[in-house]
């Protein structure tokens, strides 16, 4: 197998690209007496809520170490620097507002993204042209356009990529797909994905209507990024950005690289998607700061005749995944696993069947496969999937109509208008 070392140093791009030649200090042995095969250089760009998470899991790693770290919000840098500089007892990791200088770093091997939605793509792409392997918050991008953005890049550059999709790399949820994929509850015909729905006030907030200055420690012009200029709020940024379509999908997207993802895994669907979808949703009127869904109900239909339901807000859904086949069910959440008849749970997997690897941990195996070059359990085109009946999901809602989609070319059939709304205007001088 082709170690680290010789993978990286091939990995250069020609100058006539347009793109600079990178050589990293980790491929050159330059990080001290540590080996570069057991040492992966990292940054997190975004190291608010989901970041500050990141911070926590790649520091009880001993094969990572952090050198950067990179926000619009001065608070949110200190803070994360005081708890890096901390746990290795030195003032060794840098700050920056601007992520183009995190990448143009050569001594950073991988970067973790926890940024708002609409940043996702642009961070992203960046990160891949400059060499860099990327752990990504789910879901995988603000639209489907953008999901496919990055999966080309990831693609283009050979980075290793994994999602945050980490139900994956639980024993309950992969156990779960293990008896789905071998055929426990005999052929699946549906599919239930209950997700929250409503509003949470989490960086408690509290008024919507009170725009004012940004404070001093927030670039607010950055933030806002390549969505459309709009008067700061304090509601508007940190944690509740999701509840408005310019930044994010409310509870609907926040959740579909989650539970969505974990109904495909059951399925074999990583590499296709519905061919039809349909949707009701309860909206906030439009002039609302807040106006992603609060109710919703989609219907998915997949090739072979397997219906998903995807639903917030409705009883009779439950929360998590539950595949429901012609010889019995199994449903699976967070720290629970059931299933009719009971006895499914106890069913032993022979040597001749479908094996579900299990996952050294999330963060873990990002890291292992930074250093081996493998595949992870998220990779960037799983991620685009997963997402799909989510972005189809909200078109369907916010049009009123059934999308048909094309799940080999990827494209909505015979609705102009609902295709344009699998990408959007990004406000200058902001572009892929």
């Amino acid at each position: 197998m082709t170690n680290r070392r010789q993978f990286l140093t091939h990995l250069a791009w020609p100058v006539a690209a347009g793109f600079p030649v990178i050589v990293k200090a980790s491929t050159l042995g330059l990080n001290g007496s540590v080996p570069p095969s057991d040492r992966v250089t990292i940054a997190t760009v975004g190291v608010g809520w989901m970041g500050g998470g990141h911070v926590t899991e790649f520091l009880r790693i001993p094969a990572a170490r952090y050198v950067a770290v990179c926000d619009v919000d001065d608070e949110h840098l200190s803070e994360a620097k005081y708890r890096i500089d901390t746990k290795y007892g030195d003032q060794g990791c840098a700050t920056y507002h601007a992520l183009e200088e995190v990448f143009s770093r050569r001594d950073i091997d991988a970067v973790t993204l926890a940024l708002p939605d609409h940043w996702h793509a642009l961070a992203a792409v960046q990160a891949a042209r400059a060499g860099k392997d990327i752990y990504g918050e789910k879901p995988l991008a603000h639209n489907f356009h953008e999901g496919r953005a990055i999966r080309e890049a990831v693609h283009r550059y050979k980075c290793v990529w994994q999602t945050g999709s980490w139900q994956r790399s639980k024993e309950n949820f992969r156990r779960a797909v293990e008896l789905v994929r071998n055929g426990r509850i005999g052929k699946v015909r549906r599919v239930e994905v209950g997700l929250p729905a409503g509003h949470t006030d989490f960086a408690k907030t509290g008024d919507l209507t009170k725009f004012t200055t940004p404070p001093a420690t927030l670039n607010y012009d950055r933030w806002l990024g390549p969505a459309p200029e709009a008067p700061y709020c304090p509601a508007r940024v940190h944690k509740n950005w999701r509840w408005n379509l310019a930044y994010g999908g409310g509870q609907l997207m926040d959740w579909i690289g989650h539970h969505a993802d974990i109904a495909h895994w059951g399925l074999g669907y990583d590499s296709t998607g519905p061919v039809e979808v349909e949707g009701t949703g309860t909206y906030p009127p439009r002039e609302a700061l807040y106006n992603t869904a609060t109710k919703y109900y989609i219907t998915a239909k997949y090739a072979d005749g397997v219906i998903m339901i995807i639903a917030g807000g409705y009883p009779g859904i439950r929360s998590g995944t539950k595949w429901i086949g012609d010889q019995g069910w199994i449903w699976v959440d967070r720290g629970s696993l059931e299933a009719e008849p009971a006895n499914i749970l106890t069913s032993v997997i022979q040597p001749n069947e479908i094996q579900i690897p299990r996952s050294p941990g999330h963060y873990q195996q990002f890291i292992d496969c930074v250093k081996s070059r493998g595949a992870t359990h998220t990779p960037s085109e799983v991620a685009v999937r997963s997402a799909t009946p989510g972005w189809l999901g909200q078109i369907a809602m916010l049009t009123g109509r059934k999308i048909k989609w094309d799940p080999v070319k990827e494209e909505i059939v015979g609705d102009e208008e609902a295709s344009k709304l699998l990408s959007r205007d990004m406000r200058r001088p902001w572009r892929l």
